[in-house]
């Protein structure tokens, strides 16, 4: 049932402007926002009850529609500093966005508008007024679907049309992304993080050389990485062991970044596996995490509702230690297809999956969550500084 939208002053009656049409016929109702237009990718939910703004710019939900559970969406506005991936300016590989409660008016001295006026200038379809939690219980129950958005402040829409195009997206399964999100050539890095009263800043000095092969990297992984005292080169995906082996890297970051790892793992595995056999150090960070798992022969899995939030339990089994992280991922490693020399070093205690692995025999780990993305706040930070005495003690 529609109510009243208080957004829309003067309106007698509700009116329709946006709907949300699912694989399996189902339509939900509400009031646009954000872009006009239609938009078609997988559903799925984010517990986060803060950062919607690095959400909606990390380039890993490339080709979905993200249901935020928490209810007010928007209330701190936006801002042209807390976007997260690297080329601003891009059009927003995300599909579009449900959210329960109307946007409210920004309150929050950084804001420089509101979320409705950025997502127009970013391309995304929106709709408020749905029903978050039964659509979040609807994707516990049977998985992320497919579906359509589509806003139009007539209110003008064809459902039969949309119904078909919804039934007839193909799966997330098999789909490589990245070329939607990784950078098409090199770049150097040395943003270093946000803080207050100075903003962001530059590393100057630089005591070790990353490399990142960049899947869809997230801006404030590559600060920390800075922040670490690394200098930061940025290749693309698609670059081959010997173009990175010639830029003398002392490590290799493998990023985050969207689609079936399965797929991206194609021609991303070869390369990871030829860099592992030169015993360079490697870091990997979600999508990253799954290439590692992949070179060294293990495998990946779809999953029913994925994990999207920033109020995650993960356990690090080398320290007993329980960090509260930041996930985004719809795959994950298989641990049962881990090879021997692989080790189990982080696990999800909501559900008991992989969160992290490190090799035996190589100087290489990853983690499936997010460590830049400081939700406990910064409870993962020593990730980074692993990764720099991994380089530190290969070098000795």
């Amino acid at each position: 049932m529609l109510q009243d939208d208080p957004t829309q002053e003067g309106w007698a009656e509700a009116r329709t402007t946006a709907v949300l049409v699912l694989q399996d016929g189902t339509v939900l109702e509400g009031y646009g926002i954000g872009a006009t237009g239609v938009a078609a990718g997988e559903v799925c939910f984010n517990t986060a009850m803060t950062g919607y703004q690095e959400i909606l710019t990390d380039p890993s939900y490339a080709g979905q529609i993200i249901t935020f559970t928490f209810p007010h969406i928007g209330n701190v506005g936006a801002n042209e500093e807390d976007t997260e991936s690297v080329d601003a300016e891009a059009a927003s590989p995300i599909r579009g966005v449900v959210l329960a409660a109307p946007i409210t008016r920004p309150s929050n001295w950084r804001a420089s508008r509101d979320l409705d006026a950025w997502l127009k200038a970013r391309g995304i379809v929106g709709i408020t007024g749905v029903d978050t939690r039964a659509l979040t219980a609807l994707i516990r129950d049977e998985g992320m679907p497919n579906a359509v958005i589509a806003h139009d402040p007539a209110g003008r829409f064809d459902i039969d049309e949309l119904k078909r195009r919804a039934a007839q997206l193909p799966s997330m399964a098999g789909q490589d992304l990245v070329p939607l999100v990784g950078a098409k050539a090199g770049y150097e890095w040395n943003e270093t993080p946000w803080e207050l009263g100075r903003g962001y800043g530059l590393r100057a000095e630089t005591k070790q050389h990353v490399v990142a092969i960049d899947y869809g990297v997230k801006r404030n992984i590559l600060r920390l990485l800075a922040n670490a005292g690394c200098k930061v080169t940025v290749v693309p995906a698609t670059a081959s062991a010997e173009e990175i082996v010639a830029l003398r890297p002392d490590g290799v970051f493998l990023s985050n970044g969207p689609g079936d790892p399965a797929a991206t793992g194609k021609y991303a595995a070869p390369t990871i596996r030829a860099l592992l056999d030169r015993k360079i150090p490697t870091f990997g960070i979600c999508l990253g995490h799954q290439m590692l798992a992949l070179a060294i022969g293990a495998k990946t899995m779809k999953m029913g509702q994925g994990h999207h939030g920033a109020n995650h339990p993960v356990k690090d089994k080398t320290t007993g230690k329980v960090e509260i992280v930041s996930m985004n991922h719809g795959f994950a490693v298989d641990p049962k297809t881990l090879p021997a020399n692989a080790v189990e070093t982080h696990v999800s205690l909501f559900d008991g999956s992989n969160c992290g692995v490190a090799l035996t025999d190589r100087p290489a780990f990853s983690v499936q969550h997010h460590p830049e993305a400081s939700p406990g706040p910064r409870d993962s930070h020593y990730l980074f500084d692993r990764f720099v005495e991994l380089m530190e003690t290969s070098k000795a």
